[in-house]
């Protein structure tokens, strides 16, 4: 271990000499108390380090000593269920080691408890050749989610002697025979944050990650393997929305990495999270989740690492063959993160002070999701979808992170603050959002939900666009100056809106809602219009069809139970039967 000495302390930035030994991207540790850092430039002897951890009390003259490894997570079971900080430390052991509430400095854990034994049950035997991502048993380490113990990368050989039983993660499960020599598998492997994790292939992402919210899954979908923005300005709704993907959505494990917001924010997961029972399992949401909390009041720079140390969770669980969805809640604070670091290396600043190499970085990241064959024998499938929450200050997306991730994801669900002050939720913008996997998904729901989905899909979003148009004309010159069949039309428009696309994140039926309800919930709007203008054809007045007392149970669908959807194909039915006698009685029908 090479030891250096500290020159110049800026912050969270510590620039020492007689480093000539070390690597950029060495972890290293700083000062009396071993403050852990990271190499991010070396010029000549002299490493610049970003400390995640308060600098304060540290000066010239105090040693650094370099470990010679690059910033890595621990993989293993005991993962899921944990809350970690940006650096992969648990903080229910940290608040055990620290006896504090806060950081205190130069606290070092362990990421993976030690002591507590998993019941390790064996796959492979002694004999089988085996090489890198072949699974050679499991563990169950919570009721809905099986931990596959993996052969490490690098790593290739035949079994020579494979236990069972209660292991701890660092005891010996398997022995393998390589050509370099024997090699002990444990249940826990180590990978460096800022590696991408390697797979077999990349595959096209076809199926759609449904969520249950309504304006997501039909109008702007993201497909498994995907990457979606959520910009929004701040009380938008950002958090409200990722909280709602990872409750509802139909990942098998759920990354969330709480960067840079508040803590309050993180509480209100951490309290939730418990109580809330996945509709699939029945079993607490917790049991598939894994927590980074990385807060505002925490040190910066390890915010930067947060990201990454959240994205290798997720690619380690993408190997097992399970669909992850990660949640970084907010990428523009760990930009803030970059900005501060790179102003500190006075480095030549980009736009609005980023380093010039946002764009790169944000790629880096988005581009680690996907849909992948993952390595091993039996080919099996595994996604990561990649939902960044982006705080744009002002709401204005022009702002170099907002533009650098649009350029990088597919899908935009852009939050508007005009929406949330009409109480609209989830205040997506209908027609600034879009989604690029669309047609994909729409070919997949036409053949998995109904052959019509595409069809109603288009015809409602038309709708929502002539009503931007209508609602020029009418605050030019007035409601009046519109035909029936228009005015029809800004009826249906508004019932798409308020009683499609607004859904009640606290409301126990309206916060979640299958593909087959949302079908039938928008089929029920659209034969309103279709029925209505068969109507005026025949001469029946607009206030008629507009009084008629079905619309009230049309806006009432989205309260019908999972359980009881032929409630809706009762409306449709009693619709066109109520549309029928308005029609035979020429439009004289009491309301």
């Amino acid at each position: 271990m090479k030891t250096g000495k500290i020159i110049k302390v800026s912050g969270p930035l510590v620039v020492a000499e007689g480093m000539d030994e070390a690597n950029i991207y060495d972890v290293v540790k700083v000062g009396e108390k071993g403050l852990i850092g990271e190499i991010i430039e070396m010029r000549g002897d002299k490493a610049s380090i970003q400390v995640y951890e308060e600098t304060s009390g540290i000066g010239p003259g105090d040693p650094v000593i370099t470990t010679g490894e690059p910033l890595s997570v621990e993989l293993g079971p005991g993962l899921i269920e944990s809350m970690f900080d940006g650096i992969q430390r648990p903080l229910d052991a940290f608040l055990e080691a620290a006896k504090s509430p806060f950081l205190i400095k130069g606290v070092s854990v362990k990421a993976l408890n030690r002591t507590k034994k998993w019941e390790f049950t064996p796959v492979a035997k002694a004999g089988d050749i085996v090489s890198a991502g072949d699974v050679v048993g499991t563990v169950q380490e919570t009721a809905v989610v099986l931990h596959k113990i993996m052969v490490p990368y690098g790593v290739e050989g035949t079994i020579k002697e494979i236990k069972s039983g209660e292991f701890t993660v660092d005891e010996t499960v398997a022995v393998i025979a390589t050509e370099k020599g024997d090699k002990e598998i444990t249940l826990m492997q180590k990978w460096p944050v800022r590696k991408g994790r390697p797979f077999a292939s990349k595959l096209n992402p076809t199926d759609p990650m449904t969520t249950g919210q309504r304006v997501i899954d039909t109008f702007f979908p993201v497909a498994k393997g995907g990457a979606a923005a959520v910009p929004g300005p701040f009380g938008a709704g950002k958090t409200v929305v990722q909280h709602q993907i990872a409750k509802w959505g139909d990942s098998e494990i759920v990354v969330y990495v709480g960067c840079g917001e508040r803590g309050n924010e993180m509480t209100d997961v951490i309290n939730e999270f418990p109580e809330l029972k996945d509709p699939k399992t029945g079993e607490s949401i917790m049991k598939r989740t894994v927590l980074i909390a990385n807060t505002s009041n925490m040190p910066v720079a390890a915010r930067e690492a947060s990201i990454y140390t959240g994205i290798t969770i997720a690619e380690y669980f993408r190997d097992m063959g399970y669909s992850v969805s990660i949640m970084a809640d907010s990428t523009s604070r760990w930009a803030e993160a970059l900005r501060e670091m790179s102003g500190r290396l006075e480095e030549m600043p980009g736009d609005e002070g980023y380093p010039a190499y946002l764009g790169s970085r944000l790629a880096d990241y988005y581009e680690r999701a996907g849909k992948v064959i993952c390595l091993g024998k039996d080919g099996r499938q595994g996604a990561i979808t990649a939902i960044g929450a982006v705080s744009p200050p002002g709401g204005d997306i022009s702002e170099p992170v907002t533009q650098s991730t649009l350029r990088i994801v597919k899908v935009f669900w852009g939050l508007d603050a005009q929406l949330a002050y009409k109480r609209h939720f989830p205040s997506i913008n209908w027609l600034s959002s879009y989604s690029l996997y669309a047609d994909t998904i729409d070919k997949w729901m036409d053949k998995n939900v109904n052959n019509e989905w595409s069809e109603l899909r288009l015809q409602a979003m038309t709708i929502l666009q002539e009503e931007s148009n209508l609602e020029e004309i009418v605050r030019l010159v007035g409601i009046d100056a519109l035909s029936e069949k228009d005015r029809l039309k800004l009826e249906v428009a508004k019932s798409i809106r308020e009683d499609y696309l607004q859904q009640n994140g606290f409301h126990e039926i309206d916060t979640y809602t299958s593909l087959d309800k949302q079908f039938k919930m928008l089929k029920v709007i659209l034969m309103f219009l279709s029925e209505g203008e068969r109507a005026l054809k025949a001469g029946v007045y607009l206030n008629k069809i507009l009084e008629l007392p079905i619309r009230d149970r049309i806006a009432r669908s989205k309260y019908v139970t999972e359980s009881e959807l032929e409630k809706i194909d009762q409306t449709m039915a009693d619709l066109k039967k109520d549309i029928d006698q308005l029609i035979s009685e020429g439009g004289v029908l009491d309301a």
